[in-house]
């Protein structure tokens, strides 16, 4: 089985992408936030316009990415899940700052799949090396392409913990969803089974509760 994590609001805190805008963007980042959640322009050409909002050198934005407040109950899930199952971070984030910050909570090295953080002269642009044109939501990061591809090489199912809009088109293919913030709101709405949490704490304590003879088919899979 393939756990499909999300960084920002799952993971992270808090919104690790807003925070940053909210420290080194002008205000013209909400008005281009506000397009995106209206329909009016893609994920894709929101983060690009964003991002190029940012002013700051490169010693102030690495010292905020190491900053970056992550769940605490996500390292006791790790150790549980890890011997029968795979994990990737699959975020429509930035993946430079997702490797920062989980490197500096002393979080063993995991697959991440996000976007690419380019730093200019005096602030940031991006890439989207996972894009796909194809994509229902036009998101940067296609989580569904990158989740099918995993569960295969797995042989296993999907496990979406996720708690917003980049989660919601791979929230409908998954076999099994962990859901807050408005992705629940969307799961409740579209009819999509999911389990409720707030931290990974939750999270593991319905993961303890699945039958053993399934949980040792995954760990002789992922082995």
């Amino acid at each position: 089985m393939i756990f499909a994590i999300d960084f920002d609001g799952t993971l992270a805190v808090r919104d690790s992408v807003d925070a940053l805008l909210e420290s080194f963007a002008d205000a013209r980042w909400r008005q281009i936030e506000q397009d995106w959640l209206d329909g009016r322009i893609t994920a894709v050409e929101c983060m690009r316009r964003q991002l190029r909002l940012v002013k700051a050198d490169r010693l102030t934005l690495e010292t905020y990415f190491r900053s970056i407040q992550l769940d605490a109950s996500f390292l006791p899930f790790l150790r549980h899940v890890r011997g029968f199952a795979e994990i990737a971070i699959i975020s429509d984030g930035l993946a430079h700052s997702i490797a920062t910050a989980t490197r500096a909570a002393n979080i063993p090295p995991l697959a991440i799949f996000a976007n690419t953080l380019h730093f200019t002269p005096d602030g940031l642009d991006i890439s989207f090396p996972h894009r796909d044109p194809a994509c229902a939501d036009g998101n940067g990061v296609c989580k569904c392409a990158i989740a099918r591809k995993l569960a295969a090489a797995a042989e296993g199912p999907i496990v979406l913990i996720g708690d917003g809009k980049s989660d919601a088109c791979l929230a409908a293919h998954a076999e099994i969803v962990f859901a807050k913030s408005s992705l629940a709101k969307h799961c409740q709405h579209a009819g999509i089974p999911f389990h409720p949490f707030q931290t990974f704490a939750d999270v593991l304590r319905v993961v303890k509760g699945w039958p053993q003879p399934a949980r040792e088919k995954h760990r002789n899979v992922a082995s």
